[in-house]
């Protein structure tokens, strides 16, 4: 292929010298272009790369020594004569102040001009030559830099990216002798109890000899930089040996520090060449020896989260509860095997899987979305093979929540059987204490009776009083369990609750109580039992009046949300402490702080949630104790065609 002919670029006014430029330069086998003007100049600079430039002192009026100048400063290796009318001491000057090649001033032979234009092409390869050895010998030693930094990045990357620390510190090694340019490399680490150092990874050593290698710290070069956390370095003349076990003429050692505690020793070492090692590769030794220090720390807390991880599986599959942890978005994190066997999932893994789509139990779902609706917490779970199991659910911050189940069909048999024994003993009771109550009555009517009888009489009285109330709570208790209560009807619970408020305003003058009523505007009617929905509302107001001191506020409201009456009783009573009030429902239970005096069975909101539940509602409480107790009640309101 033909090499193709040097271009240059003539930038002048018309004028006979541009022709015999134009003619000398064809005759000399040159390539040649014409720019007339600035703008064809400009133009013919960015697309034809000429080899030299042979510029007017004037093109156009514009000064062709600003022009250079301009050029100039954006192709500085571009060779640029001037051709100029009239030759003067100062155009020489001010050309070679502004670094211009040469000037050529008439007369003109043809041999003057290819003369100048060789003169100037080969000053300006000779720069080039000269530029282009600096920015390699430059850019040699930042390729160094440059292949140094991404060895360090892979290996940051990989140390990122695996959890397999034998191949981490190989790596590591492998890179400190690639690095520095040393022949061997080794990774010592500290066995304190033997108070020696053993060789955890190395490079271009012999397998049985890596696996056997045991220094002393005391009294070796490794063992001071464990003792002092100062790298060392050294070179000699003739071999050394420093108690390694073999002879090196040059050894490079950083220590490996994890949090303030130096763990170990990296070193890089020549046996057979002098080289020696600098302060720059005691840096890149001491950058892969925090590497190294970062891949043995994560491998400790992986190993250590793997063995707390594994007591927890442990712990967790063989307890005797359902466990159930989900993330914030309902994904299964941990289920174990109590809880598949509950629910009948097999043994398949279900990590990850939303538990909506895992189980579809009825009451199960209604405790999930109860969480992000209210408070409620436990919730029972029943099963058609009469299992029972009593359900809790806990939202974990920045994890998501767990929820326990609890088997509890055998409590469950047992207090069915302790009501039935309670049903027939209440019976049982109701003639006798009829009967006491009959007879007291009449003692009056057979004689006179002097006044501790009297008082001793109206002590029995109240007494057979109490139980008998007692008695009538069981027995209508036991009702309500049993289903006979099947009466349904739209009510009004805003009547009832206005009709209980009125009924009660005495007890509230009484111990100089304020109630407030807070009703919203078309408070749906429910569905249910007029009679066992007045006894709810009775009872919450009632035991708000009880518990609240003179001088404190009951509030009771009514409003509708999502086609659900919500009815609150709110106190600033005593409160009920955190510890009592998962067992406010349960029968004859009362709170530890209760008020000595004031009278109760604890047989009241076990009533309540059992006519709440039979009414496919729910009941829970929300108390602080010396702050007071909110309990909320949640039907669903009257639809017709459910009622039908």
């Amino acid at each position: 292929m033909m090499q193709q002919a040097p271009l240059i670029l003539l930038a002048m006014d018309e004028s006979p010298t541009l022709k015999l430029l134009e003619q000398a330069l064809h005759a000399s086998s040159y390539e040649v272009a014409i720019a007339p003007d600035y703008i064809i100049l400009e133009k013919s600079l960015l697309e034809t790369s000429p080899s030299l430039l042979v510029l007017g002192e004037k093109l156009r009026g514009k000064s062709g020594f600003d022009l250079s100048a301009a050029i100039l400063e954006r192709f500085p290796t571009l060779p640029i004569i001037i051709f100029a009318d009239s030759e003067s001491p100062d155009l020489y000057k001010r050309a070679l102040k502004l670094g211009i090649s040469d000037v050529l001033c008439p007369p003109l032979r043809i041999d003057d001009i290819v003369r100048a234009i060789k003169r100037s092409q080969k000053r300006a390869e000779q720069t080039g030559d000269w530029v282009r050895r600096e920015v390699k010998r430059t850019t040699s030693s930042l390729q160094q830099r440059v292949d140094e930094m991404q060895a360090l990045v892979q290996l940051g990357s990989s140390i990122n990216s695996t959890l397999d620390l034998d191949s981490v510190l190989t790596s590591v090694v492998t890179a400190a002798v690639e690095l520095t340019g040393a022949e061997e490399g080794q990774l010592l680490l500290l066995d304190k109890k033997n108070n020696e150092l053993y060789m955890r990874a190395g490079r271009n050593f012999e397998e049985n000899f890596a696996r056997t290698f045991r220094l002393p710290v005391k009294d070796s070069l490794a063992g001071q930089v464990i003792h002092t956390g100062q790298p060392i370095s050294f070179d000699v003349d003739s071999p050394n040996k420093i108690k390694t076990s073999y002879l090196v003429y040059s050894l490079a050692y950083v220590p490996l520090r994890t949090q303030e505690e130096i763990i170990g020793v990296l070193g890089v070492d020549n046996r057979h060449n002098k080289r020696p090692f600098n302060q720059h590769h005691e840096l890149l030794l001491t950058v892969l020896s925090d590497y190294a220090a970062i891949a043995i720390q994560n491998a400790q807390h992986y190993e250590e989260t793997e063995n707390e991880r594994t007591k927890l599986d442990t712990t967790i599959s063989n307890i005797q509860d359902g466990v159930i942890l989900m993330d914030k978005f309902d994904r299964i994190l941990l289920i174990n095997p109590v809880a598949k066997r509950i629910f009948g999932l097999g043994l398949g893994n279900l990590a990850g899987r939303n538990i909506a789509e895992v189980i579809e139990h009825e009451d199960f779902v209604a405790v999930l979305d109860s969480a992000t609706e209210n408070p409620l917490k436990h919730h029972e779970l029943s099963f058609e093979d009469g299992r029972v199991f009593n359900t809790q659910y806990t939202p974990i911050p920045e994890i998501g929540a767990v929820v326990t189940l609890e088997d509890i069909t055998h409590l469950k048999m047992v207090d069915r059987l302790k009501s039935d024994f309670i049903h027939t003993i209440s019976h049982d009771l109701r003639s006798p204490l009829t009967a006491i109550m009959g007879y007291v009555e009449l003692l009056e009517r057979v004689g006179p009776l002097n006044d501790q009888q009297r008082l001793f009489i109206r002590h029995v009285q109240n007494s057979v009083t109490n139980i008998t109330g007692l008695v009538n709570d069981l027995l209508d208790l036991g009702r309500i369990e049993a289903g006979f209560d099947t009466h349904r009807d739209r009510v009004s619970i805003e009547q009832i609750l206005r009709y209980t408020v009125e009924n009660l305003e005495q007890q509230v003058l009484e111990k100089k109580q304020t109630i407030r009523l807070n009703i919203e505007q078309h408070i749906p009617d429910i569905y249910g039992n007029p009679i066992r929905i007045r006894q709810v509302v009775d009872n919450l107001v009632t035991n708000a009046i009880k518990y609240t001191p003179e001088g404190g506020t009951i509030t009771t409201s009514l409003r509708e949300e999502d086609q659900l009456v919500i009815f609150e009783v709110a106190d600033t009573g005593v409160g009920i402490p955190p510890s009592d009030q998962p067992h406010i429902f349960e029968k004859f239970y009362r709170a530890s702080n209760a008020p000595k005096g004031v009278p109760g069975t604890g047989l009241g909101l076990a009533i309540v949630k059992t006519i709440v539940e039979a009414h496919r509602g729910r009941i829970w409480v929300d108390s602080t104790v010396g702050q007071g107790t909110k309990f909320i009640v949640m039907l669903p309101a009257y639809d017709s065609e459910l009622s039908s």
